[in-house]
């Protein structure tokens, strides 16, 4: 009991002393109102998991038919593309990488930039056994998941990170 007490208390002040903290929760001005997120799919699942994402810091999501002057979370693009990397003897494919890239922008009601036009890529390796094109679908499908997942946390983490230097600036 004292052994375990005692390595819990060592493990604890390790990742203390290398700096180790766990992620603050996504802040968002509170004059920042509503938030309308939009893509140029209007069935993007992106923008969905985005909405969903701001609705669970806090921050009112507007829908498609609010009125008003809102903050705009606008979603410029977004690429997917699966390119091979090498190839066996036959000259098929035997890896692939799978790049997701987004242009996103977030505007107050004002049209102030609060985060600036910019682009965020992601990507994933992942081999193809050219006999076995089912594993290799699903095995794609699920990477695709992943990094849609990724994307998410990598957007809100910009725009905290820029919405967080903002209202240091403001202090």
């Amino acid at each position: 009991m004292i052994r375990t007490c005692l390595l819990a208390a060592l493990l604890a002040l390790g990742l203390t002393g290398c700096g180790f903290h766990l992620r603050e929760a996504l802040q968002l001005p509170e004059d920042l109102g509503q938030v309308r997120v939009t893509a140029r799919d209007p069935y993007s699942a992106l923008a969905l998991s985005l909405e969903r994402s701001l609705g669970h810091a806090g921050v009112q999501v507007a829908g498609k038919e609010t009125p008003g002057r809102l903050a705009v979370l606008a979603i410029r693009s977004e690429r997917w593309a699966s390119l091979p990397l090498s190839i066996d003897q036959f000259g098929r494919a035997q890896e692939y990488t799978l790049r997701y890239a987004v242009v996103f922008a977030l505007i107050d009601a004002n049209g102030d930039e609060i985060v600036p036009q910019q682009a965020v890529e992601l990507s994933r390796d992942y081999i193809s056994v050219p006999t076995d094109q089912t594993g290799t679908d699903t095995e794609a499908e699920l990477l695709g998941r992943e990094l849609q997942r990724e994307m998410n946390a990598a957007i809100l983490r910009r725009i905290d990170a820029a919405t967080r230097e903002r209202r240091q600036a403001t202090q």
